[in-house]
């Protein structure tokens, strides 16, 4: 399949990465708004010779695209959304999937009504060893205690940036541009959150308008409790993890390395360790993770069934980290489903 991919910025070149070690899908046309982007693409990417399209309205009438990898700031979709949605274009999208739940239902409703396929690159959840944990899982027990923790660091540099960290932009700090990874995940195993009582802030470490540190209390549909800690603001930055207390084991998540401790003492270690970008270089990870994604829509479309992450899906998080954010906004225990 040959795919296209609009939004040139810092994360183009994970995706440069990941199309060049496809063997099932190629990288067939590019756009940014700039031709000096889309050349600087090109001159970043020789052996993938895509061609430079001039124009989103280009991308969408192309026959020979089968789908396209959306990239751009989440206030630059709106638009390039509907032209896609118009021309029937499968479209494949970086999280967040907007700056708020309420847009980001609007466009996953849009793509929905129309028949579009829209999957959004939520790529922790393509990690080899979160097959094998969710193969595990029913012989845990029950899900007792969470611990999830995203101690990220990023420069003042990083949020220099235009628009960087901001509500108009990014639509918020730490939760929806870092730790919705972590979060999406967490829900994917866990299932859904129902209350949340969180505090956030700016610390002064960073100038920018959103959060760069918070922490919640959780409360799981079972009943199980857990504790959420998220910053971009603990140097020099260390991994992300999710612990989870089952009644017969508890297991330890941490990029590509699983390791589990049974109440009987045994223990079982799965998987290898792997960069996650928790430093001052957000683009420090593999991009094998974003490749699986994106193979993994092309056989969604080929064969007419739901990619890892769909649109509707992804609202899950985004639901979760409005409920954080009112929660710490408003000093109160908050209900995820009445937001």
């Amino acid at each position: 399949m040959r795919a296209a991919l609009i939004g040139l910025g810092m994360v183009s070149r994970t995706y440069a990465d990941a199309f060049a070690n496809s063997a099932t899908v190629s990288l067939g046309s590019i756009y940014a708004r700039t031709p000096e982007s889309r050349a600087a693409f090109l001159a970043r990417a020789p052996g993938l010779h895509p061609t430079a399209a001039a124009s989103v309205a280009e991308i969408a009438a192309d026959p020979a695209i089968d789908f396209v990898v959306l990239t751009t700031p989440p206030n630059a979709r709106a638009a390039i959304v509907q032209t896609l949605v118009a021309a029937g274009k499968p479209i494949l999208m970086e999280k967040p999937v907007e700056r708020t739940l309420a847009r980001a239902t609007a466009l996953v409703e849009t793509c929905e009504a129309a028949g579009v396929p829209l999957g959004i690159v939520l790529q922790h959840r393509a990690r080899p060893v979160v097959a094998d944990l969710m193969a595990l899982l029913p012989g845990f027990g029950a899900l007792v205690a969470a611990e999830v923790n995203v101690p990220w660091w990023r420069p003042q540099a990083y949020y220099d940036e235009p628009g960087r960290g901001s509500y108009g932009r990014d639509g918020g700090g730490v939760l929806i541009s870092q730790a919705i990874h972590t979060l999406d995940l967490m829900l994917a195993v866990t299932g859904p959150v129902t209350e949340v009582t969180a505090m956030s802030a700016t610390t002064g470490f960073h100038a920018m308008e959103a959060e760069d540190f918070v922490c919640a209390g959780l409360r799981f549909a079972n009943g199980a409790v857990g504790q959420l800690f998220a910053t971009t603001a603990s140097f020099p930055g260390r991994g992300e993890t999710i612990t989870l207390h089952f009644k017969t084991a508890s297991v330890h998540l941490e990029a590509g390395l699983l390791q589990i401790s049974h109440h009987d003492g045994t223990t079982r270690t799965i998987g290898q360790a792997a960069a996650s970008g928790a430093g001052a270089d957000p683009m420090a990870f593999t991009s094998d993770w974003h490749r699986s994604v994106i193979e993994d829509f092309a056989q969604a479309i080929a064969h007419n069934h739901p990619p890892l992450v769909t649109g509707r899906s992804a609202l899950g998080v985004h639901r979760l980290i409005a409920a954080l954010e009112h929660s710490a906004q408003s000093g109160a225990k908050t209900t995820v489903k009445d937001i």
